[in-house]
């Protein structure tokens, strides 16, 4: 697990209550006030979802909200930005699964 432990602006991770989670079934532990994000890369996850045509992994990207490649399920709602959701306690999140591509399925129709 990789963390920062002392941040002049954040304070000290040793001050901050920890918060359990689960992401694809196994529980993991972030701290209040991390996202999701954060809380992920910590504990060594990378692969977030996969491309919605090729089915290659996606992670993090431009972290700041803008990319859409962090997206994730959380409690049952699909397409949540990892980057600027807060983990919550007992959050369940769920990897974002490979779903048909609608819109090219349309353009193959025509």
């Amino acid at each position: 697990m990789t963390r920062i432990i002392n941040h002049p602006i954040l304070g000290k991770l040793e001050d901050k209550k920890a918060v359990p989670f689960t992401f694809d079934g196994r529980t993991f532990e972030a701290f209040e006030n991390e996202t999701i994000a954060a809380a992920l890369l910590a504990n060594g996850i990378r692969k977030l979802r996969v491309h919605e045509d090729s089915g290659t992994p996606r992670g993090f990207y431009c972290n700041i909200g803008h990319c859409m490649e962090c997206r994730v399920t959380v409690n049952d709602q699909a397409n949540v930005r990892a980057c600027l959701t807060v983990v919550e306690k007992d959050m369940v999140i769920e990897s974002g699964k490979q779903h048909p591509n609608i819109v090219k399925r349309m353009v193959e129709q025509q």
